[in-house]
Parts: structure tokens; sequence; C-alpha cells
């Protein structure tokens, strides 16, 4: 901690006018330069407050969500540092996924081709794409490795402009501590990771019908789905019966080109309509294929007809039925989102011909060909019923999932384990050990663990990410044998097993019979985002920091990815350390547009940040965010920012008025800023009495990191102590009242000025910083936070009261010159105030403050009234006004 003593000359480094202009660049190169945010590792884990920051997407631009969440993150983290915590407070960037591949094709005009060869020196075909190169028939195909190359290269243009938002943004983050969730450390201890969780029988390999986005061809976990509403029809289609009676069993379906893929019928075992159909069969129109009809509770007989067509795979409910009524696999939808070009089990030569239509159309042209069969053929019945119905999507696709068979990895996370005391309980009660800020987020965790319904999926059928760490050995023939998992030692990763190669082998033995091949797939990017707590603090890499900094202090982070990144997060930990990540979550709300709708980038609906910070300071935007609860959704509101920077200049321009007097004389204690000795006048008292009731509000609510509580506390009280109480005792610091009077008025400003700065520190930083720097050695944000006692000592036993009732009748005072429309310099002859019994005490004990503010030459206080009023007021002449110039 810097030293506190006030500079013998303050009045004469005062600016001759204050302003906002400059700031942020200013004090982000002196913090630079001075390191003070940076950690310091010599230390004990007790005296380190550290900080999971969420790792920003570095693909395009950020935007005033970021902002918004990054500020209210940034406030409990200064206030920690004030109380003398040790913060380890880092950030990183994700720059692995599918938004970043997206925003590289799109940019360069390229995708990835992986059966394609590296070229050196390669030049994209474009730089700087306006996303008409989206299609893939408009992109140039490149090798996986040039793709990558490029991934890396766009990723490092937008970290920097990132860091020079979050830098103007005045995040006081230890950027010695930044990391990539790509870069090799990331990468080793993502791998890392997983090869125990394989080691462990927590990882493991299914082939299933998973949820697949056509788009980019990849698999798609329950996490990142969500449903939105489309348009949709019911159609009305007749199977026959295969007893020769010449009848039809009649289903209802939204999904009608699936006919071709149905393999049962399925209706509730309780349904009476269907109980003598039960354990017979049908034939499928158009394709003439026969299936049975069966029974299981999960079907709803007040849906449609009461009776669904199992199609492998239309929706969840076929999976389910699929795996436990023991049904055969007839995939016709392949990896592309287009039919296959064979279906097997259609035997008859009629429905090869029909199912030869259908073979390479997409969904939407096979549903509308399907469709016109049906009404040829007669098996459609009436009209289709329009509808609209959740469809579920990839968050970042544009089209809907389909069900795809494919071989994937898995992680453990309880969706798949129900039973009592097993992982679901456990992670459930992981959640429960947390101090959730605000308490009620702690129900959507329980909420979104209850409801899983199948374990994480983390392979991903992409190019950009950490390659999953495993090989496979080939069988005589060359046929991959995937009980034999070849893993790499550890003091080898990180590795990429499509060009490293496994221990006991050489290159010239893949894909080769008796060798071995690697596995393709990359993790899913939660997998390593997931690891941010370990990644940051070391885990891999420097155990010794890792011990002081986990579990955690803080996660930060926003409600919406509550069921992927801090679940996933705590999943890890669980398995990894046995241990939660962290002890608190603070979670923001979003930014809504005017329409109320959720600001984000697909939506099209955002606000970039630079243009706010520079137009109305980075004071102004954080504050903005500082007024809004945690978890609270809210509204973009330029309004507020406006008032965040009126804010800012009030606190230099009062500060200039504080300090221009010179210095008071020092508290030899060190404890304030100004002997409280020298405090001798009641109304100074009672200012310091009432800051002590401030700092101890703002305390316990950053106790509870509730950053707003603490403002809405502090800022009230600044204007009333600028609009009121300076204007009350400005003539008398100004010398009007004797010396001792002199001394009190300095000296209690120079004293609540410093608690006020170091109590907007946490929100208004660069206007703080800037007035600590007329007046004091080091910054404010490396200060201690101010205590109420040594206040309280000073206040000699005033009341905070007495400032309030004093308060109230400067504003009776200034009131009768406005409504007679004169100058507030317009001096009042005599005037009568009359108040409460209890309040009489306190304003004679204000007289010459009260007389002195309104130019009062004769003043008579009475008590017995109601509230302050006045009366017998006899106004003298408005001051002549003189010619400018």
């Amino acid at each position: 901690m810097t030293d506190t003593a006030p500079r013998p000359n303050a009045a004469s480094a005062l600016p001759d006018k204050p302003t906002l202009e400059g700031l942020e660049d200013k004090w982000d190169r002196v913090w630079d330069e001075a390191q003070v945010y940076a950690f310091d590792a010599d230390t004990t884990r007790d005296q380190v407050f550290s900080v999971d920051t969420p790792p920003p997407t570095a693909s395009g631009s950020l935007h005033i969500g970021h902002v918004f969440g990054y500020s209210q993150a940034d406030m409990i983290v200064r206030y920690q540092r004030m109380r003398g915590k040790n913060v380890f407070y880092p950030l990183g960037w994700d720059d692995n996924g599918l938004p970043t591949e997206r925003r590289v094709q799109n940019y360069f005009g390229v995708r990835c081709d992986p059966s394609l060869p590296y070229e050196e020196d390669f030049t994209p075909p474009q730089e700087g794409g306006d996303n008409k190169s989206s299609k893939a028939a408009n992109q140039t195909p490149i090798s996986r490795r040039n793709f990558i190359e490029l991934c890396e290269k766009l990723t490092k243009v937008d970290e920097a402009s990132f860091e020079e938002v979050f830098r103007t943004l005045g995040l006081s983050v230890d950027w010695n501590h930044s990391y990539q969730t790509i870069d090799a450390r990331s990468r080793a201890t993502s791998q890392r990771a997983f090869l125990e969780n394989l080691e462990k029988g927590q990882a493991y390999q299914s082939e299933a019908p998973t949820m697949w986005d056509v788009t980019y061809r990849t698999a798609v976990a329950q996490a990142e789905q969500e449903d939105r509403e489309r348009d949709g029809a019911y159609h009305r289609i007749g199977f026959a019966k295969t007893d020769g009676s010449g009848e039809k069993v009649f289903i209802e379906t939204t999904r009608p080109e699936l006919l071709p893929a149905c393999v049962a019928l399925v209706a509730h075992p309780d349904d009476e309509r269907y109980q003598d159909l039960f354990g017979t069969t049908v034939t499928s129109p158009l394709f003439g294929v026969e299936v049975p009809v069966m029974a299981h509770p999960l079907a709803q007989a007040d849906k449609g007809a009461g009776i669904a067509m199992i199609c492998t795979f239309g929706d969840a409910n076929d999976v389910t039925w699929w795996r436990e009524l023991e049904l055969p696999t007839r995939s016709v939808i392949g990896r592309d989102g287009r039919f296959l070009p064979e279906a097997p089990w259609i035997t008859s030569a009629e429905g090869q011909e029909r199912y030869a239509e259908l073979a390479g159309l997409t969904v939407f042209s096979a549903q509308k060909r399907v469709v016109e069969m049906v009404t040829e053929s007669g098996d459609l019945v009436g009209e289709p019923k329009k509808i609209t119905h959740p469809v579920k999507f990839y968050e970042n696709g544009d089209k809907a999932l389909e069900y795809v068979t494919s071989r994937q990895w898995y992680l453990t996370n309880g969706g798949r384990d129900s039973s009592e005391g097993g992982l679901r309980d456990a992670l459930i009660a992981r959640g429960a050990e947390i101090t959730w800020h605000p308490a009620y987020m702690e129900s959507r965790y329980r909420n979104w663990v209850e409801g899983l319904v199948g374990d994480w999926l983390v392979s991903r059928q992409r190019f950009y990410g950490v390659p999953i760490p495993v090989w496979y050995a080939l069988d005589a023939a060359g046929e991959v044998d995937y009980d034999t998992v070849l893993t790499p030692e550890v003091e080898r990763l990180p590795i990429d097993p499509t060009t490293d190669v496994p221990a006991g082998y050489e290159e010239a033995q893949r894909e080769q019979p008796g060798g071995f091949t690697a596995d393709p797939d990359i993790l899913d990017t939660w997998a390593t985002s997931s690891l941010t707590p370990q990644l940051a603090g070391g885990w891999d890499a420097d155990p010794e920091l890792f011990a002081k900094v986990y579990p955690m202090d803080l996660r930060p982070q926003g409600h919406d990815i509550i069921r992927t990144w801090l679940f996933s997060t705590i999943v890890r930990s669980h398995l990894q350390q046995d241990s939660l990540p962290w002890t608190n979550t603070s979670i923001n709300g979003w930014i809504l547009d005017p329409d109320r709708k959720k600001m984000s980038k697909s939506k099209g609906n955002v606000v970039t940040p630079i243009g706010l910070l520079h137009s109305h300071g980075s004071d102004g935007v954080r504050y903005w965010a500082g007024r809004a609860r945690q978890g609270v959704d809210t509204a973009f509101d330029e309004g507020q920012m406006k008032i965040g920077r009126r804010l800012a200049i009030k606190i230099l321009n009062a500060s200039k008025f504080a300090l221009g007097f010179g210095e008071a004389p020092a508290d030899p204690s060190g404890r304030l800023a100004a002997d409280p000795a020298a405090v001798t006048a009641s109304l100074d008292r009672a200012m310091l009495a009432s800051l002590a009731g401030v700092v101890d509000t703002a305390t316990a609510a950053f106790e509870e990191m509730d950053y707003a509580r603490a403002l809405e506390v502090v800022e009230p009280f600044f204007w009333t102590f600028c609009d009121d109480y300076i204007e009350l005792i400005k003539d008398r610091a100004h010398g009007s009242a004797g010396e001792q009077g002199v001394a009190s008025a300095r000296a209690a400003l120079a004293i609540a000025l410093e608690v006020l700065l170091r109590l907007f520190a946490p929100v208004v930083v660069f206007a703080t910083e800037e007035v600590w720097s007329w007046w004091r050695e080091g910054s404010v944000h490396t200060q201690a936070w101010p205590e109420s006692a040594p206040l309280r000592e000073a206040a000699a036993g005033r009341d905070a009261a007495l400032l309030t009732t004093v308060e109230q009748a400067a504003i009776v005072l200034r009131r009768i010159k406005s409504d007679a429309k004169v100058s507030q310099k317009t001096p009042i002859l005599q005037v009568t105030v009359s108040a409460p019994a209890q309040a009489v005490e306190h304003l004679e004990a204000a007289r010459g403050d009260l007389t002195a503010l309104g130019r009062i030459e004769s003043l008579t206080i009475t008590g017995g009234g109601e509230e302050i009023d006045t009366a017998d007021v006899e106004l003298g002449e408005p001051p002549v006004k003189k010619p400018r110039g």
C-alpha cells in the first residue's frame, strides 16, 4: 500500500479546468507501467481473492452486453483489492469453436477440407468478408492446417481489439496472466483432463443417435440447443393393416418425410382404441414396409390420433422408443442434411422407385415431395392442419437439428445417473454449496441438472479446437478397433493425433492394416472453457500457483450460460479435483434492446461499446452498469450513461473546490485525510457522522457483492454533499467565520473527499484516480477501503440527523428566492424559520452557516412547527449584474 500522506501543495497541483477527456489512455498507461493490478505470487491462499473471469469468444467484436457484465465483476474485484486482498484477476480468450470458424470462413472466403494437402505461403481469396461468401459453394476449399493458421491469424486481431476495449473500460485485470483456450498450455491442460477422465471411466465412446447440425456437420450437446417456434402441419396418413381387412390405421405427423424411416407404430398401453392392434403389424404407405404396432407409456393418447409412428429418428421420443423397445435403425438423413442414396429395408420395386425420388433432397424438399406422393396415392386424409411448434436448433445455427447416428465421445455429467446419491445428486449438492448472487439463480442451476436426459457429448466434427488425444489400432484387415484406444504419455501433451504418432508405431503405419488411425474429432469448446479455473490457475503448468488461487473465490457470468459454462465447470472440478471450482458466483442479466429483446450478435440488434465509451466516458458507461442489479435484465439506456458522466465531472469539480484551500492539518494517526481534532463545527461533525453511516451501508453491500446497493447509498450522499453541505460551508471555508471555523470546514472537506473517492473508486475508476493524483501518491485503487470508526470519532457524538435538518432548512431558504424569481445572491433582510422542537437545536448549531447561505441579516428560529417552514420574510434588493467585458 502506498503512502497516503498529503502533499505539501495540493492546491498548486490542481488543473485550471478539470476534464474527463483523455483520462482512459492516461491512466491505463500509468497502471500498466506501475503494474498496479499485478498479482503478487509471494502469498498464501488466505490472502488471495481469485476470479474465474469469463473468456470472451474472440470472433468479431464485443458488444455492450460484454461491457455491462465485465464492469460489474470489476466493481466487486476492485472492492476486494481495497479490502487488502491480493487479487488474482486474469483474462482469457475463448478462441476455438464454431463462431471462430464461421467468422474465418466469411472473412477470408474459405472452408476447410481435411483431404487437401497443406499449401505453403497460402494467400486467402479475400480479407474482410461481408458474409456474401458464407455459402460453401462460394468458398475456396483449403487444408485443415491452412484453415487453422487463418483462425489463429484472425483471433489475434480480434483479441487485440478486445483488449483495447477492456483497457478503455478500465478493467483491473492482470494482463500478465492472460491465456487462450487454444494455445499450447490450454491444449495440454484440456487433453490431460480428458485422459484422466478416460482412465477413470468418466469419458467413454458410444455409437448412438445424436443431435446434429447439418450446416456445420457436427454433433451438438443438449446444453447448446434451443427451441425456436416454427410453422408446421399435422398430416393425417393411413397405414394399411396386414390382416387382409383393407382397413387403415391413421397417424398424424409433422414429419411425413420420415415415412421411409418408420420402424413401428406406438400407442399408450391403456388406450382402449388400440388394444386389438398391439402385437399386429401394418404396412407403411408409399414404401410398403411392414412394421409392428407396439405399446409404450410415453405415447400420449390425447395428442393427434393417439398413435404415433416411430422413425429413426425424428425427435427425442423416437430415440427413447427405439432404445427401450429394441427397434431396428433405418436412417435416411445424412450428415449433410440430405436424404441418403439407399434404403435397403425397402424391398418392393415401387417403394424403391419412390425412395429414389427422395435421395439427395434436403429435408424441406423431401417433405414437400412425400406430401405430394401421399396425396396422389390417397394415403393423406384431408388437408394438413397448420400449427406452430417448438423445434430444436443449435444455438448458433440456422437450420433445425436432425438426429444422426454416429460414434461420439461423452463425459459423465449425471444425465444418465439418476440413482439416489449418484453423480446427479452430487452435482446438485455442489450447486447448493455455492453462494449465489442473487440467491434465486441457484434454482436455475438445479432445474437444469434435474432435467438432463443424457451425458455430455464432448466430441465435435470440426477443425479449430483441441484435438481429442487418442488413436485407434487397426486390425489385420485395416478395420478400426475402437476397443483398442491408444493414448499418449502426459509428458507429450499437447498432441495432434492427425500429425503425431502413438508410442510403438511409426508414421508409415498410419491408415495401414495392423497400424493405427487418429481420432479426427476435436473437443467441444465448452470442454476446454469448463477448465478455466485450471487454465488460469496453472493446474497443469504451475502447481504452486494453483495451490494459491484454487478453488477460486468468484465466478462472474451471465444467467444464460448457467446451463453451459457454469454447470460444465462444476462438473469438471468435481471430476478432476473433487471440489467446487469457486465459492461465489455473481450472475449478471441480459441487455435488452428498445423492444425488450436480448441483444445478441445472431439477432443483429447489438450496440458496440467503443463509441459509447468515447462519447459518455468509461466512467459514465460503468455507472450505467453499476446501477443494474445482479441477475436483472436491463434496458440499454444512454440516459443513465449521461448521468454517470455528469457524476464523474462533478467529482472532478467538487474535488477541485475542496482542495483549493491548500492542505488541512494532517491527522497524526494517519487514519483520515486531515486532523479530526480540527473538526469543531457541529454541521461538519454531523456530515462526518452521516458519511460514517454511508460507509457502513456500502461496506455491507459490497461484502454481499452487491455493487448496485453500494452505489445507491454513496451517490445520493455525494449529490447532497455537493448541493447542500458545500453550499452551506462555502463562505466559512473561504474564511468568513474565524480561524477555528475555517479550519473545521477545510478539515471536514478533506476528510469527506478522501472517503468519497475511495467509496466511488470501484465504479468511477478514472475520475477518482485523477483527483487522487492531485494530492496523493500512488493509486486510489490500492488504498484501503474506508472505515466508519474514525469518522464517528471525528464526529464527536454529533448525530447525522443534524445534517438532514440543516439541509432541509437550506432547501426551504433557497425556495424563498426561487419562488420570488430572484437570484440566490439576493439578501434576506429578515426571516423566521419555524421547526419541530427537536430540530431547533440543530438549526441553532448551524445558524452561522444558514445565514451565510441565505445572505440573511436577521434570522429568527422558533419551535413548535410540524415541519420546517418560513414566515415574516423580507427580501433585499437583488445584486446588480456587472456588464460583461
